[in-house]
């Protein structure tokens, strides 16, 4: 008992910033939360989509990165656009309507953001920001309706080469190849089968599809992975960077020596504001 208690941590690290004021509305399933730094806001907006498991309390969290991203701006003395922070619950894939039920939150989405914006002012820029789950949810958005967005930053993003429709053994040995924990691999093409039925329906949330159709007018993009991501993101990521780049996109790729959702604040937070 006393060797475990001796062994144990005592406490956890936090940033020091100045967190941001908040404000949190509903719309049927979707929760979203409006924040505004105490220095000003500029005129463009950040849709946060959170991971796995989080909600739209997140974003003044001083344990969590985006604390790290506020205090960089507010060290910087960077005046930051207003950010959003969407939620429709712990874990959920933004797709278009297809035939599951639990599918067509990209569409509640859109028609909703005339809702948000009511609520704060019409942007100069949109721009998307997602870690995990979200980094991908920001990419099947971002790459679906790139009119409406200027840049998409995608945090360790759930990118597969290979679709849940494909056979074990291909999957097998993708978890192989990527390093990614079995259990966690499953269990993350068992949700997207949630969202999707057939490989048809998969092809239009598919990040690695959806670039395909890409030119140099899409929206900018960040992407960053870890190397030792046991998701098993960083293969996907980067094949997607590259296909990104040869259809003209505007790609910005950090590859991080590292875990899930190990990520570069200062280059982020440079990325998050549109001079």
């Amino acid at each position: 008992m006393i060797c475990g208690k001796l062994t144990s941590p005592y406490g956890v690290q936090k940033v020091s910033f100045t967190p941001s004021k908040s404000e949190t509305f509903t719309k049927g399933n979707l929760s979203f939360t409006i924040y505004r730094a105490s220095t000003g806001v500029n005129q463009d907006i950040i849709y946060h989509f959170h991971g796995r498991n989080l909600d739209n309390t997140i974003w003044n969290d001083d344990t969590y990165f985006t604390s790290l991203i506020q205090s960089y701006w507010q060290k910087t003395n960077k005046k930051p656009p207003t950010v959003v922070l969407i939620s429709y619950g712990p874990e959920w894939l933004i797709t278009p309507k297809n035939s599951l039920i639990e599918s067509g939150l990209m569409d509640d989405f859109i028609s909703n953001l005339q809702l948000i914006e009511s609520k704060i002012a019409k942007p100069k820029n949109r721009i998307l920001l997602g870690e995990s789950m979200g980094g991908l949810n920001v990419l099947i958005l971002g790459l679906n309706h790139p009119e409406l967005f200027s840049r998409v930053a995608s945090l360790c993003p759930g990118v597969y080469l290979d679709s849940p429709f494909s056979d074990f053994n291909e999957i097998k040995a993708a978890m192989k190849r990527t390093g990614a924990d079995p259990k966690i691999a499953l269990g993350i093409y068992l949700m997207a089968k949630k969202y999707v039925s057939n490989e048809e329906e998969w092809k239009k949330i598919s990040p690695i599809d959806l670039i395909k159709k890409a030119n140099m007018h899409y929206p900018e993009l960040y992407l960053s992975c870890g190397l030792y991501d046991k998701y098993g993101n960083y293969e996907g990521t980067e094949a997607l960077v590259n296909i990104a780049s040869s259809k003209g996109v505007k790609t910005h790729w950090h590859p991080l020596y590292g875990g899930h959702c190990a990520i570069d604040i200062s280059s982020l937070a440079d990325f998050l504001i549109i001079n």
